[in-house]
C-alpha cells in the first residue's frame, strides 16, 4: 500500500479518479457535452463526477472507453502487492 494514501476516504480516491479523468477530457479538447454523448452516460452524470466523484462503475468503465484508457483499468489488479507471506504462498495455491 502507498503510504501517502494511508489515511484516504473511499470519497477521497472517487474524486481523484474523477480529476484524473477530467484531466485527460481536457487535454483531448472534448468538452463534458461530447463526452457525455460519446459514451452513453448523461451529462448529468458526468458532471456531478467531476464535481464529486460519484458514478456508477458501469458508466465510469463508459467513460474511461471513450477516452481511451480502460486498458489501464484491466491492469488494474494485474500486478499483486502481496503484504505478508502467507499472502504469496496462497497465491501460489
Amino acid at each position: 500500500m502507498d503510504n501517502n494514501y494511508m489515511w484516504d476516504t473511499p470519497s477521497d480516491v472517487a474524486l481523484r479518479l474523477a480529476q484524473k479523468l477530467r484531466r485527460i477530457r481536457k487535454r483531448k479538447h472534448i468538452t463534458q457535452e461530447q463526452l457525455a454523448t460519446r459514451s452513453n452516460v448523461s451529462y448529468a452524470s458526468l458532471r456531478r463526477f467531476e464535481q464529486t466523484g460519484k458514478i456508477s462503475l458501469e458508466a465510469f468503465i463508459k467513460l474511461s472507453m471513450e477516452l481511451g484508457v480502460v486498458s489501464e483499468l484491466n491492469e488494474l489488479f494485474s500486478q499483486p502487492v502481496y503484504s505478508s507471506i502467507e499472502e504469496v504462498i496462497n497465491d501460489r495455491k
